[in-house]
């Protein structure tokens, strides 16, 4: 079981898919080679039926647009802060919201993966999402670079809440994870000493337990977080806090089954079901309606 407690510091084809079944459906898989080892996954905000996904550590700079069939629609290109040839160093989930600019929508690539707890930073990378229009494309980031106020962690899961305008950050390895935050509204370069917020604590089951992913629905009233064995969710009451929606017991999502290295989740737009996926080549999309 999970238990929960806070510690404050200073701080099928379509996305609509409405099936009433605990069973999953699946809407595609994963078409192109190039999407071999998918690690996040987000639901775009301007465009109909698009998701984006990036690959794990090892790729270049870049994520994807794809249909929810798996089709590869475009490739966004961007220039990393750090990661030498290869290009960014571990991106490992991504997220769509709010931003800075009101009624502009953004996407967020969370370069913060950490394996060996050796970076001196991790980095956020921003983007004002662009509508579909070829096949490939560039686009020009702003910049964040995050360190921890409690040394250094790694982490597989970035949430963007458009009704208390943070970004949180949930570490992985830990059996009682962190939740940290800062502002959305950071400038290119900025460099932020995140807020620890509270922890949440998992007993002890092994490496099937660490989380590896999280997404908080369009409207923010709703949150999931996924480990390789579980789907964990949560209703907010009111305007409260994230992190104090998540000190509540979670919905196990009794009907999840894991196939494979399952890295990847995201909300269907009416916020009824959502979407996971694995890495691996021609790797199976999955459709689940939520257990509320």
């Amino acid at each position: 079981m999970i238990k929960y407690f806070c510690r404050f510091f200073f701080l099928a084809g379509s996305l609509q898919a409405t099936a009433q079944t605990t069973r999953p459906v699946i809407t595609g898989k994963l078409s192109a080679a190039v999407l071999n080892e998918v690690s996040g996954m987000a639901l775009s905000q301007i465009n109909q039926n698009i998701f984006y996904v990036h690959n794990d550590s090892g790729d270049s700079s870049r994520f994807f647009a794809i249909s929810p069939a798996g089709k590869l629609m475009t490739t966004y290109f961007f220039k990393a802060k750090f990661g030498g040839v290869a290009g960014a160093v571990d991106c490992e989930d991504i997220a769509t919201g709010i931003g800075p600019v009101k009624g502009q929508h953004y996407i967020y690539l969370a370069d913060i993966g950490d394996n060996f707890a050796w970076r001196p930073s991790v980095q956020i990378y921003r983007f004002k999402e662009p509508a579909i229009k070829a096949t490939t494309d560039t686009l020009t980031p702003a910049t964040m670079s995050l360190t921890y106020p409690d040394g250094k962690h790694d982490a597989e899961t970035i949430l963007i809440d458009p009704l208390d305008k943070q970004l949180y950050i949930i570490s992985k390895r830990e059996d009682s994870v962190g939740v940290y935050s800062c502002a959305l509204n950071f400038k290119d370069n900025d460099n932020i000493v995140l807020q620890k917020k509270c922890k949440l604590h998992f007993d002890n089951q092994g490496k099937k337990n660490w989380l590896v992913s999280g997404a908080i629905s369009t409207d923010g009233t709703q949150v999931l977080l996924k480990s390789l064995q579980h789907v964990y969710y949560w209703k907010r009451e009111g305007n409260e806090p994230i992190y104090t929606t998540l000190q509540r017991a979670p919905k196990i999502q009794t009907s999840f089954m894991s196939h494979g290295q399952e890295e990847s989740i995201a909300f269907a737009p009416d916020g009824n079901g959502y979407y996971v996926t694995a890495e691996g080549i021609g790797a199976t999309i999955y459709y689940y309606t939520l257990e509320k």
